[in-house]
């Protein structure tokens, strides 16, 4: 019997918010690492939260279903243009404001280039905000719908979507004019996209292979496209 992501959550340690200045991230930031130890840093109000980014296998999994969704959906859009980018430590200093969500993406070909010299995070600064970003939350829904979502509307990044693993929902949030997030049943940026269908998606992945999910989700935007 497959196990369903909607069990119980694990009673796992949750990283906390620590007080620190914006100096203590950027020691935090500039750490030598490496991919069996990387971290995720977050900067906002004077703290600091730092996750590290080993993932489960259903982060990791779900991670890579949502990814490949967005790129199905460009493929039957051949009129928009995008650029993915999750993962990317993003940092607006003037702001003293920092986040590395696991999706990020740029629409248009106006997108971030790295240059022979940069630092590896993305400069929020120099760069536009992405128009959309996304959090992956298998032990890290309480920050993602709380504090990272404030992060988010603080730079006024326009959507951001919020995939609760293991109790499988699906938060899709859309930016007001008050500069607040709301839900929303369609998406903004990936036009005429329903929420309902991103929702079916993380279900069936409980039981069936990314692979396949994608599988399925490319055949529902084709039976939706005029004859």
């Amino acid at each position: 019997m497959v196990a369903s992501m909607k069990n119980a959550r694990r009673k796992e340690a949750i990283a906390p918010w620590v007080p620190a200045q914006w100096e203590a991230y950027q020691q935090q930031r500039d750490l030598p690492t490496d991919d069996l130890n990387k971290q995720k840093l977050y900067f906002y109000q004077n703290s600091l939260l730092l996750e590290m980014d080993a993932e489960g296998i259903n982060h990791a999994s779900v991670n890579n279903l949502f990814t490949l969704l967005i790129g199905f959906w460009f493929a039957f859009k051949p009129e928009n243009t995008g650029h993915l980018m999750g993962g990317c430590q993003l940092e607006k200093s003037s702001q003293k404001i920092a986040a590395a969500p696991d999706l990020v993406l740029y629409l248009g070909n106006n997108h971030p280039v790295w240059k022979q010299g940069d630092r590896r995070y993305l400069n929020l600064d120099e760069w536009r905000v992405p128009d959309l970003v996304g959090e992956i939350s298998d032990t890290t829904i309480f920050h993602d719908l709380d504090r990272k979502k404030e992060i988010y509307a603080a730079l006024g990044i326009p959507e951001y979507w919020v995939i609760d693993v293991q109790a499988q929902r699906f938060f899709l949030l859309v930016l007001n004019e008050s500069g607040r997030y709301e839900s929303v049943e369609t998406s903004q940026v990936l036009k005429n996209l329903p929420k309902a269908l991103l929702e079916e998606a993380l279900e069936r992945v409980a039981l069936d292979g990314n692979a396949q999910v994608a599988q399925w989700f490319m055949g529902q935007l084709q039976a939706e496209q005029p004859q």
